[in-house]
């Protein structure tokens, strides 16, 4: 009976002597590509959020200054208030109105130029452009 040559022994379910230590390595690698991937949604979620809310504040507002006893300088100050208890005071520092005429009816149009949130709330100024329209009453 031939024997083999004496070597490691290697019991199964035990990782070999070059691949010890490669789980953490893997479990880092993969939990960090996890994270990025979850930061990168939660902060998408949060630029559609501040997008969402701005439109919302720019159509109320330009609905507000279409009454009766309003006018557009009322529809840019209702505005700024609603983002500013929303969201923060700095989404609405450059808010502004005009009348336009959008498909043969005269409407009331708010334009809201604010900050893109890149990080967190933090992002370069006027990147965000939302108008939000009302028909104005005759």
């Amino acid at each position: 009976m031939a024997r083999s040559a004496p070597g490691p022994e290697v019991q199964p379910g035990l990782p070999r002597e070059g691949e010890r230590g490669s789980a953490v390595v893997d479990f880092v690698l993969v939990g960090g590509l996890l994270t990025m991937f979850f930061l990168a949604i939660i902060q998408l979620t949060l630029v559609l959020h501040v997008r969402n809310t701005l439109i919302d504040a720019a159509a109320s507002g330009a609905r507000y200054g279409t009454l009766a006893d309003r006018n557009a300088a009322d529809a840019e100050e209702r505005t700024r208030s609603l983002i500013g208890i929303a969201l923060n005071p700095g989404f609405a520092e450059q808010v502004s109105s005009r009348e336009v005429n959008l498909q043969g009816m005269r409407t009331l149009e708010v334009t809201v130029r604010s900050p893109l949130p890149v990080i967190g709330l933090i992002g370069p100024q006027e990147m965000l452009e939302v108008k939000g329209h009302a028909a104005i009453q005759p």
